[in-house]
């Protein structure tokens, strides 16, 4: 009797995590739609940095987010292209100065991709 009660329960904790994990599929079927540009461990750091700090000069992102030259300005180009963040080249007196700050398109994609995050957390918390 006590291996059917335990074989009983071991069914049913299985069948509760089957449908924990359904309901989760459901609740979060658009998993996929998930903001790739933005799901880039750089680039969210890139925008979520630039949503903290209005505008930010090359040097300052390149110092906060601790990466290399080349590596801010790929990830800045694509997030450039997508219309999320705008780059503004000037002059400080004989120095070349460029800066970065969010599109209107930047903060909303972010925001989305923060409630998509959200969402599958809930989902998978989700008795």
């Amino acid at each position: 009797m006590a291996a059917n009660a335990a074989s009983s329960k071991a069914s049913a904790d299985t069948s509760s995590v089957n449908t924990k994990r359904a309901k989760a599929s459901k609740q979060v079927d658009s998993a996929t739609d998930l903001d790739k540009l933005i799901h880039e461990r750089t680039r969210l750091a890139l925008v979520s940095t630039l949503a903290a700090h209005p505008r930010l000069t090359f040097n300052d992102l390149k110092s906060l987010l601790s990466i290399s030259d080349g590596n801010l300005s790929a990830h800045a180009r694509k997030l450039e292209d997508a219309g999320y963040i705008v780059c503004s080249k000037s002059f400080e007196g004989r120095l070349p100065r460029t800066d970065y700050s969010l599109t209107e398109a930047g903060p909303a994609a972010l925001d989305k991709y923060i409630k998509h995050m959200e969402a599958l957390i809930a989902a998978m918390k989700a008795p």
